[in-house]
């Protein structure tokens, strides 16, 4: 198993990239043992992996990174980077490499102190591997100021450091950042080979894999979450009624209501998870006492805590209801190929029977219209338009259409 059979359906990304690992490992050996470099390498120090939502982006990251790192013996016979056995591979997949550094933000943004961290650490040696990498799996969220911190770091980088930035789109990063970078555009994995993925390597049913894989139109991640999540099927099942229950005002606003209550929810359960243990974690770290007070001068420390708390409940909220309108996107964007009497596969064929009663009961204009009405309560949402207003106004152009 090499470091590249998680990245599926792309096989010209993983060309390129190999290519580049390979000139890698061999312009380190050559500086190590003295010899001239050969020009016209592949590898270069800063990469923006670009592609819509599902397609592998920080997958292909994690794969190119491990591979720079690899430290394989058949290298000095002619085997590529990248075998996904020695330490160097296993341990920047898994995330514990000294060299790797993986950057997720679970915020609603990047900022300039977490940017300025990442390039004092960019400008170090590698401690123990071939390379200092850092993966930004999340570059489209940089504020304006952290990306001007950045580019300074990939305008000069350290001889020995690699930068890897993914954005759904060249557009979500600064021009000054994106000119500097080798960029690689990735597409949707064919449904097929994302259900051929989940059966090998998470060992799902394949009847259900492939449901899986069809319901999200190739979506890896949510694929995977959906093959193997009870709870992500009913609420997906949920969102799916929709479409049925917007028939008077009382319907659109209830359903409104239950599309607010589950994204809360689902922010309320991660921070059960996670909050109450930063909390007591930060706590014992500024000297506090169970059940007694904090010492004088940790106020502030706290406050920032909570704070950020604030901003991951608030994300996550975003991110559960972002993945509900995608949802129904997704139905009438079937609706819309039965009406039309299109070729193209269904991709809800689970709840074929609701697809054709809307069908037959509106006409194409009214589903283009309920699809912008979906776009229309993302882009309010972005703008940070209350988000129960956002999708009761969207659910009432469901109802008309």
């Amino acid at each position: 198993m090499t470091v590249w059979d998680d990245l599926v359906g792309q096989d010209r990304v993983r060309e390129q990239l190999a290519a580049a690992a390979k000139d890698a490992d061999a312009l380190v050996t050559a500086v190590t043992d003295g010899e001239p470099v050969e020009q016209g390498s592949k590898m270069t120090h800063a990469w923006l992996f670009t592609g819509p939502p599902g397609s592998g982006r920080s997958t292909a990251a994690r794969a190119f990174a491990a591979a720079l790192q690899c430290t394989s013996p058949d290298r000095a016979l002619g085997g590529e980077p990248g075998c996904g056995f020695c330490d160097g591979c296993h341990t920047s997949l898994i995330g514990t490499h000294a060299d790797v550094q993986v950057i997720r933000t679970d915020l609603l943004s990047i900022g300039v102190k977490e940017t300025r961290d990442l390039v004092r650490r960019a400008q170090l040696s590698p401690a123990v591997g071939r390379w200092q990498v850092i993966v930004m799996e999340d570059a489209d969220r940089l504020t304006e100021g952290a990306g001007n911190v950045l580019l300074k770091a990939v305008e000069e980088p350290a001889p020995r450091t690699v930068w890897m930035l993914c954005a759904p789109s060249l557009e979500d990063v600064l021009p000054t950042i994106r000119s500097r970078c080798r960029h690689l555009t990735l597409g949707t994995p064919p449904v097929e080979a994302v259900a051929d993925v989940l059966i090998r390597r998470d060992g799902v049913d394949p009847e259900r894999a492939h449901s899986a894989a069809r319901a999200t139109q190739g979506h890896i991640g949510r694929a995977g979450r959906l093959a193997t999540d009870e709870r992500a099927r009913a609420r997906r099942a949920a969102v799916l009624k929709v479409p049925l229950r917007v028939a008077d005002v009382g319907g659109c606003l209830k359903a409104a209501q239950e599309l607010i209550d589950t994204a809360t929810d689902d922010a309320k359960q991660m921070a059960d998870e996670v909050d109450v243990k930063e909390t007591e974690d930060l706590k014992a770290a500024l000297g506090g006492v169970a059940g007694g007070r904090m010492p004088r001068g940790t106020a502030g420390a706290m406050k920032e805590l909570e704070d950020k708390q604030k901003r991951r409940r608030t994300r996550t909220q975003r991110d559960s209801l972002d993945l509900a309108l995608t949802e129904l996107t997704g139905f009438y964007r079937d609706v819309l190929a039965l009406q039309l009497g299109s070729r193209i596969a269904i991709a809800n064929v689970d709840v074929q029977d609701s697809l054709d009663r809307i069908a037959e009961s509106s006409t194409a204009a009214q589903t283009l219209r309920r699809i912008e009405a979906v776009i229309a309560c993302r882009q309010a949402m972005d703008r940070n338009v209350a988000p129960l207003l956002a999708v009761e106004a969207m659910t009432m152009s469901l109802r008309s259409g």
